[in-house]
């Protein structure tokens, strides 16, 4: 069953994006939809009469998320469900990543507005992938590796992921200039 709210969220996400190519060949079309079922360990069945691609939807592999309705309407509008994996160490590292965000971009601050808090996010991560950080997963082979040869490594997140310089905490990033386009606004 498809939630009335998740169907509305995401129209309006759809509404927001830029007009699919109308004139697009339906060869094409197909081809795009096929290159990101490549991957899927469980590909589902593309209908024949598919629209232009336009959002990818990685979500968790929620039962729900799965059932043949909600497959369909993603489908009908031009969405591609991509599943998170379900076991594996990628969620440590995602969550680790998640931790820095939140922290560079709320430590310190006071959000007046859901907008506000997108925007720092935004503005954090926009500086985050210009100078980005690399991240060395830290098992316990890695640790006594280190501890043998005398490595620095750095800690993120109280995760196992970790970096081999620090990450400097910037307690002001973002809040600027979000506060200068919510005074625009109003």
């Amino acid at each position: 069953m498809l939630h009335p709210w998740l169907r509305e969220r995401l129209s309006e996400i759809l509404a927001a994006l830029p007009p699919a190519g109308s004139s697009q060949d339906p060869a094409a079309t197909q081809v795009a939809w096929a290159v990101w079922q490549a991957g899927l360990t469980r590909p589902f069945t593309l209908p024949d009469d598919l629209p232009p691609l336009r959002l990818l939807l990685v979500w968790d592999n929620l039962t729900g998320h799965k059932t043949p309705d909600l497959v369909v309407w993603l489908c009908q509008h031009g969405v591609v469900p991509l599943y998170t994996p379900v076991g594996g160490s990628w969620l440590n590292r995602a969550e680790s990543i998640e931790r820095v965000l939140k922290r560079r971009a709320l430590d310190g601050q006071h959000p007046h507005s859901p907008a506000e808090i997108g925007c720092w996010f935004e503005q954090t991560a926009r500086a985050w992938n210009e100078q980005p950080t690399p991240f060395v997963w830290n098992g316990k082979r890695r640790q006594r590796r280190r501890r043998s040869y005398g490595e620095q490594i750095h800690r993120l997140g109280g995760s196992g992921a970790c970096t081999q310089r620090p990450i400097r905490r910037n307690w002001a990033t973002g809040a600027s200039e979000c506060q200068i386009q919510q005074q625009m606004t109003h």
